[in-house]
């Protein structure tokens, strides 16, 4: 027993110098990123922990405490959350170093909570699997590949407006319709799944906006973060069940798709709809995608014939053609587009619907020029008829540029950084975050920035801007890869729902509740109720 205490006593004794010194190597080592972050400015932490305090409590109220700061800092502001440093940028020139960049394209820590799900998709891979995924991807949300949907756009737009019906002059929250909605047109676009698997769609659907839900308590409840902590709770349990949801039907699709290939000779060329066993293609039709002032980027680059194939289509002919592309990797990024295509739109969609309840005056407009284009007819939604909806597309662009669905977006620094903005340089090895929601609402870049205003994006507004001050889809390098995609879809559904309704006068977006998880969302509710704009028969 002696002999036993005595080493017990020489291990701690020997342990306690071993740590002090490995606790004083490590501030060493760590010097530099202490010399530059004293110099940013920022709110007082606390030892230990920082300031980690200010992400405890509800997601509205850290979302308003992020918020006060900026706008206490302006430009730049460090956070401490333990051990790790944060520092936030508004500037758009500081945003176009970040962006623009081909060597700060990874991803902060926070994204490996999409792993189990996302697998190495798109949205968290890095370096070179990064880029020649990146590479095969983007033909796919070319503007000739996108017109082969459009008429599934109309389909499921025309099914949102039979399911609102049995919901006018009630009150609704219009993000539940809106996350269907996008969910049933990626299901059809994405992967060729139809609303007649209706069992496996629904499960799908539901699956997918839980999954939203687990990774937005992650990201707001800083004692889920550890992995252990995580493992334990209930929630570990919940998400193993929805992915089992998710990755079988991905999987299931998946198989079946490259059934067809091969019995149809290794093409996707002449598929009828008997080879789609019970599951329906996606048919090629004209779809159109407004026009877009954008700077051009891969997905504008021409990509030729052969190419001119749907998402799931082109990722499985890859990889029979050389490419080497695992199913599981065929799997990640279907998944990562499913997931990347379906909060944000519904988000952004909603926000829409919100202010026009707010904006009776903009709602007339939207609806003059709609009715201006389609009159009585009850056609579908053409790619001409997109064009000519100029007043609707800067409407969708200004709410986006008042509520991004993205709020944020975080990067982790490999190297120091001399920002354009100040002097100040931001040490490697820290993560940065670009606070889009605020760079949006600049004073210097935008008159009355808390008003909203489509003649913002009035073409001799916008082209004075500098170009990274306006960022709902990212930009650069790793900008969103479907965000064409994302813009047509909104055009179509938007569109064919204000032929059919008007929205009620509503709440103020001065009283409106913020909460910014990975989406930016409304912690009250995206509250609204319709009128038919349509005679009874």
């Amino acid at each position: 027993m002696g002999e036993d205490w005595t080493v017990t006593v020489n291990l701690m004794a020997l342990s306690v110098p071993l740590a002090v010194g490995y606790f004083f190597y490590w501030r060493y080592k760590r010097s530099r990123l202490y010399e530059l972050a004293e110099k940013i400015p920022g709110p007082e932490g606390y030892p230990l922990i920082g300031n980690a305090h200010h992400y405890l409590g509800k997601p509205e109220t850290i979302f308003e405490t992020l918020m006060k700061f900026s706008r206490q800092y302006e430009n730049v502001v460090k956070m401490w959350v333990g051990p790790r440093l944060f520092v936030f940028l508004t500037h758009p020139a500081d945003v176009e170093l970040i962006l623009s960049s081909h060597d700060h394209i990874d991803k902060s820590p926070e994204y490996r909570f999409f792993q189990p799900w996302l697998g190495n998709g798109l949205l968290i891979s890095t370096g070179e699997k990064w880029r020649v995924h990146r590479k095969l991807i983007a033909p796919a949300f070319h503007l000739n590949v996108l017109k082969s949907f459009f008429n599934l756009f109309n389909r499921n737009s025309k099914a949102v407006v039979e399911r609102l019906k049995d919901q006018v002059d009630k009150e609704i929250d219009c993000h539940d319709f809106m996350s269907e909605a996008t969910v049933e047109i990626l299901l059809e676009t994405v992967m060729g799944v139809s609303k007649k698997m209706q069992s496996s769609g629904y499960d799908y659907a539901m699956a997918v906006m839980k999954m939203c839900d687990i990774l937005h308590l992650r990201q707001t409840k800083l004692w889920y973060r550890p992995e252990i902590i995580f493992w334990l709770s209930k929630y570990n349990g919940m998400q193993k069940k929805l992915l089992s949801v998710i990755h079988g039907l991905t999987r299931k699709v998946l198989k079946i798709r490259k059934d067809i290939y091969t019995r149809n000779g290794g093409s996707f060329e002449g598929v009828t709809k008997d080879d789609e066993v019970d599951l329906k293609t996606t048919e090629k039709s004209d779809f159109s995608f407004g026009s877009s002032k954008t700077i051009k980027d891969d997905i504008d680059q021409d990509i030729g014939e052969k190419k001119r194939l749907p998402f799931l289509d082109l990722l499985i002919e890859n990889s029979e053609n050389g490419v080497i592309l695992t199913d599981e990797e065929i799997q990640n990024q279907v998944d990562t587009i499913m997931f990347e295509g379906h909060d944000t739109t519904a988000a952004g969609s909603s926000f829409f619907l919100c202010m026009l309840a707010a904006r009776q005056d903009i709602q007339e407009k939207c609806i003059a020029e709609i009715d201006g284009i389609f009159g009585d007819s009850d056609r579908d939604v053409t790619f001409q008829d997109t064009l000519e909806m100029k007043y609707l597309e800067r409407c969708i662009m200004e709410t986006l540029r008042l509520f991004p669905p993205v709020p944020a977006i975080a990067r982790e620094l490999k190297e120091e950084l001399k920002l354009a903005s100040t002097d100040l340089s931001i040490p490697a090895n820290c993560t940065v975050i670009i606070g889009t929601f605020k760079l949006h609402r600049r004073e210097d870049i935008y008159k009355d920035p808390e008003e909203f205003n489509p003649d913002n994006f009035l073409p001799e507004n916008s082209s004075q801007r500098h170009y990274y001050s306006f960022i709902p889809f990212s930009a650069g390098p790793r900008s969103c890869v479907g965000r064409k995609y994302a813009m047509l879809k909104l055009k179509v559904l938007l569109s064919t729902l204000l032929r059919n309704f008007r929205v009620k006068k509503g709440l103020d977006p001065k009283n409106w509740v913020l909460q910014a998880d990975i989406i930016l969302k409304r912690s009250d509710g995206f509250k609204i109720q319709l009128e038919s704009r349509k005679s009874k028969a």
